[in-house]
């Protein structure tokens, strides 16, 4: 089971949701830099659990305590190490889950792959649980890309049907980013908050859950990153964004939109602006040929409804071979794509250091 990314910034995580700990090692960041530690709670906080309905009553206080890699806040160079401990588990909860595999988790395809050595409480190494350290590697990241005028932002784009307002693909104001990235519910329009929190509250009443869609943008790239065909920035960026759990789909600027346009349509013509070359649209999400272009890059993930609901699914009994009905006990989100924000922007952070 590998669970490391990167060639210039390197992570490794560590862990299951149910264990003492889980944690990552973070390799390649440069020395010297001052680590703003209210950022990392912050970043830390938008993602925790047990704060709202729309998320798990599971409660963890998610504080990372660095073990190497940092002294007095400033990174020394060396791989940098730091745990979160687990202090709220109900295992018991998981104990049917070897034998009779939740439909549309890893449950069954774990099983297959490790010989049924894997660790099913709470998902084990396969929860979201593990993006707590995905989420502290990114914030140190996304610090070291704002000191370069990079900014990385996310919001709700979807809850089931209710949308949000799109960013405007060319001008995306600074303000709306910060404001973006502190929020633990982001919206572009917040008056759609209290329409996509009935769609959740909805799904959790019937036992159910439901998914959404985030969209992520990233300002202040220099044209030139990234390469053509294995390289690309959208390969890179998509190869981290699917090792969050429950992410199915990913689509950069227009995305399959395109497929309805003609070229005259989605060409993005360029222009002369303030004695920068630009594009006057940005249906290519600011990259082409796998290289930025230094217009905003805008990409859109697809996020399913959590697999853990207490409706009787069907499913099979791996042990006595038979066919048999599951109903999910433990504590579940309802919808996690409000606590998935936050991972996305840490992930695409990671993404960009090593481009």
């Amino acid at each position: 089971m590998s669970s490391t990314w990167g060639e210039k910034v390197k992570i490794s995580v560590f862990g299951e949701s149910h264990g003492k700990a889980i944690g990552v090692v973070i390799d390649g960041l440069p020395a010297g830099f001052k680590v703003d530690n209210d950022k990392i709670l912050t970043q830390m906080a938008r993602r925790a659990p047990g704060k709202d309905k729309t998320a798990t009553p599971r409660k963890e206080s998610d504080l990372p305590d660095v073990m190497s890699g940092m002294l007095d806040n400033v990174t020394t160079g060396a791989p940098l190490c730091a745990i979160i401990n687990n202090t709220n588990t109900k295992s018991a909860d998981y104990s049917n889950l070897l034998a009779c595999p939740r439909p549309g988790h890893s449950d069954y395809t774990a099983y297959e792959k490790y010989k049924s050595f894997n660790d099913i409480r709470g998902g084990g190494h396969f929860s979201g649980r593990l993006t707590a350290p995905l989420v502290f590697a990114g914030s140190i990241c996304r610090q070291i890309l704002e000191e370069k005028g990079i900014k990385i932002s996310a919001h709700i784009s979807q809850i089931g049907k209710v949308k949000d307002k799109s960013f405007d693909p060319v001008e995306i104001p600074t303000d709306l980013m910060d404001k973006l990235s502190k929020s633990s519910f982001s919206l572009i329009d917040a008056s759609k908050e209290n329409d996509m929190r009935e769609v959740v509250e909805k799904a959790r009443l019937n036992q159910d859950s439901v998914g959404g869609i985030i969209e992520c943008a990233i300002t202040g790239l220099p044209s030139g990153l990234g390469g053509p065909m294995f390289g690309g920035v959208e390969g890179v960026i998509s190869s981290i964004i699917f090792g969050i759990p429950a992410i199915k789909g990913i689509e950069f600027g227009k995305g399959f939109d395109l497929a309805e346009m003609l070229g005259s349509e989605s060409n993005d013509p360029f222009e002369y602006k303030d004695e920068k070359i630009v594009t006057k649209t940005n249906n290519c999400g600011g990259i082409l040929g796998g290289i930025t272009n230094a217009m905003p890059v805008v990409f859109r993930v697809c996020v399913k409804a959590t697999p853990s609901i207490s409706k009787e699914q069907d499913t099979v009994d791996l042990q006595k071979k038979c066919n048999t009905k599951l109903s999910i006990q433990g504590r579940h989100d309802p919808c996690i794509v409000p606590r998935a924000v936050p991972v996305i922007e840490a992930c695409t952070a990671i993404a960009l250091m090593n481009l």
